[in-house]
């Protein structure tokens, strides 16, 4: 069953997403702190074209679940991207970081947490981490010095240096 409003709206879609390559930057930026409701990133002008037409689309039709999300959020932390997609750098195995396959356990609040050094990140739970402050953070809901936080460093503060 195809009903004229859906399809009204569905246009409504096409067309803000056919306008967006006309728009001036500065009209981009605030159709982002619109949509976004901050400041968008200092990116350049096709990176915010792509992420203003996800944003409209998933605003009318709805985004991925949250635990898919959060799941690729992980995955492309651990490859060296940053939350928004962009490579801040080469992954290379850390001349500081203890050999693949040593194992940290730590309690935090009753609950037992494993953590496994592998080549180019850390593994919690089955999901790569590129750090072990992301790994602490995730436990604690705070900012941590992952290294402080599984006893590889001396803790400065109340809990853990940032």
């Amino acid at each position: 069953m195809n009903d004229g409003n859906s399809n009204k709206g569905r246009q409504g879609i096409l067309r803000q997403l056919a306008e967006l390559d006309d728009l001036p930057t500065d009209e981009l930026k605030a159709r982002w702190r619109a949509l976004y409701g901050k400041e968008p990133p200092r990116l350049n002008r096709q990176f915010l074209i792509k992420r203003l037409a996800y944003r409209i689309q998933e605003l009318a039709y709805g985004g991925m679940p949250d635990e898919l999300r959060d799941r690729m959020d992980r995955l492309l932390e651990a490859e060296g991207y940053n939350e928004l997609g962009v490579k801040v750098r080469d992954r290379k195995p850390a001349t500081d970081r203890p050999i693949p396959g040593t194992m940290f356990i730590r309690e935090w609040e009753g609950e037992k947490h494993e953590v496994t050094v592998c080549e180019y990140c850390f593994e919690y739970r089955g999901m790569p981490y590129r750090s072990l402050s992301a790994i602490a953070r995730k436990i604690t809901g705070t900012r941590w010095n992952g290294p402080a936080f599984f006893g590889l460093r001396k803790a400065g503060g109340s809990h853990g240096t940032k």
